[in-house]
């Protein structure tokens, strides 16, 4: 498959492609002069890359524009239709001298997370050995997504979403190209309706063509290539009508999902209610479940809240079960009063530290034996012939309910686990354990 020419009844977003390097606006960091992957291309010495980003960030643009721009035999695919027998198809072509005189050909590979592992360990011979020059585009991080193989026989470029600024010229850019945008009509636009329609795409140049299509299509005044007709205005008021609502960038099984709901978590982590509040509500608007939301608030409280305020573990536990009570839309109330709960608590972490720590000693050394006064021993026998329970002290026993004896094993008798914060709570837990352990005395047992 070639890409093929522009062609009059395309879409907008596709029409407007960028068709050179100059054309392309954004992704600066990659495509600026005097960068790796722009010299890559005006010097037509590519290697295998691997560019990753969201969605209508010019992945397939960067594509397009190597295919004019090369020498070399250009062939792209999509990884969605494409399988097994069409790289083997493309293998054949490619190590036909007479098909392919120059011995090796730049493959296009879209949406290459697509492909599953068979097909990605297919192409890895022909790569490593030059055969393809692999361009792999994908929406998806291709460390977790990609070979590794590959990955490291390529060269990584991240796209970011693009900038205001960025998308503000691509539309006054295709609302005055005549042969490629909507210039043979009359439009007249408002710097506010540039701005909204910008905002709405979300760093997503396709979606903002889209929009202005739409827009342009809708409006009142439009007549194609009418000498008389009235001028089509673009203004705040259409485009609100035609697009109400910017859809989150947000795959509930891809990177986004994860970076989302880490991002909630640090937010409250880091005590920061506003942030906490802004990625819940970005997980909710893309249609994340809130059973989902509130298992990780669970985690969170244990984790992160801990001995510093012990009550945040059983407020996440209600929250879990309102929400799976009542679901969506109060749901979201529910979750935004623990999220605010949980971001302005005090915060240790010093449980789930020691229960770590324990688990380390335990899994690494022999421990030794429990003392025989802690044992069980549920026949008397035990007691008389093995020394079971002999010499237990009962703690009720004793003032305070603490009495002195060994409960560490012999071997770790004088390890600590345990070191409580001086956050919240903690810290009359932290008082109280330091002079324990300090001062603690053997007292004498009451009769």
């Amino acid at each position: 498959m070639q890409f093929n020419e522009v062609r009059d009844h395309a879409p907008l977003a596709y029409r407007m492609a960028p068709q050179t390097l100059a054309e392309i606006v954004g992704q600066s960091e990659i495509l600026a002069p005097g960068k790796l992957l722009r010299r890559m291309i005006e010097n037509d010495r590519l290697s295998s890359v691997i560019l990753f980003g969201p969605p209508g960030t010019g992945k397939t643009t960067i594509a397009r524009v190597i295919a004019r721009s090369t020498e070399s035999r250009f062939r792209a695919i999509n990884a969605v239709t494409s399988g097994v027998k069409e790289l083997r198809e493309l293998i054949a072509e490619t190590e036909n001298p007479f098909q392919t005189p120059e011995g090796r050909c730049l493959l296009f590979v879209d949406e290459i997370h697509r492909f599953n592992k068979a097909q990605q360990d297919l192409l890895l011979p022909y790569v490593e050995r030059g055969l393809f020059i692999l361009i792999g585009a994908t929406t998806e991080n291709p460390y977790f997504e990609v070979n590794k193989a590959l990955i490291s026989r390529s060269t990584v470029f991240q796209l970011k979403p693009l900038e205001v600024a960025d998308l503000k010229l691509l539309l006054e850019r295709a609302i005055k190209d005549p042969e490629r945008g909507l210039g043979q009509y009359k439009i007249k636009y408002s710097e506010d309706a540039l701005e909204l329609l910008a905002n709405l795409a979300a760093g997503d140049a396709r979606v903002a063509l889209n929009n202005l299509e739409l827009a342009v299509l809708a409006s009142p005044g439009y007549a194609a290539e009418a000498e008389n007709a009235a001028p089509i205005e673009l203004n705040r008021e259409l485009i609100e009508g035609l697009v109400q609502h910017l859809s989150p960038r947000y795959d509930k099984d891809g990177e986004e999902h994860y970076n989302t709901i880490s991002a909630l978590i640090k937010s409250c982590r880091g005590s920061d209610p506003d942030a906490s509040i802004f990625y819940l509500a970005k997980a909710l608007a893309a249609g994340e479940t809130p059973e989902f939301l509130s298992r990780r608030l669970i985690i969170l409280a244990a984790e992160d809240i801990g001995m510093a305020n012990p009550q945040a573990l059983s407020l996440a536990v209600a929250c879990d079960r309102a929400v799976r009570t009542l679901g969506m839309p109060e749901a979201r109330i529910i979750l935004a009063e623990c999220v605010v709960m949980l971001a302005t608590s005090p915060k240790s972490n010093s449980a789930y530290r020691a229960i770590d720590r324990a688990l380390d000693l335990v899994r690494s050394q022999d421990c030794g034996e429990i003392p025989l006064h802690l044992r069980n021993a549920p026949v008397k026998a035990m007691a008389e012939d093995l020394g079971y329970s002999v010499g237990y002290k009962y703690a009720h026993n004793y003032p305070g309910n603490i009495v002195r004896q060994q409960y560490l094993p012999d071997k770790i008798k004088d390890q600590i686990f345990y070191h409580p914060s001086s956050n919240g709570y903690e810290a009359r837990v932290a008082e109280w354990l330091e002079n324990l352990r300090a001062t603690k005395a053997e007292d004498s047992k009451i009769e």
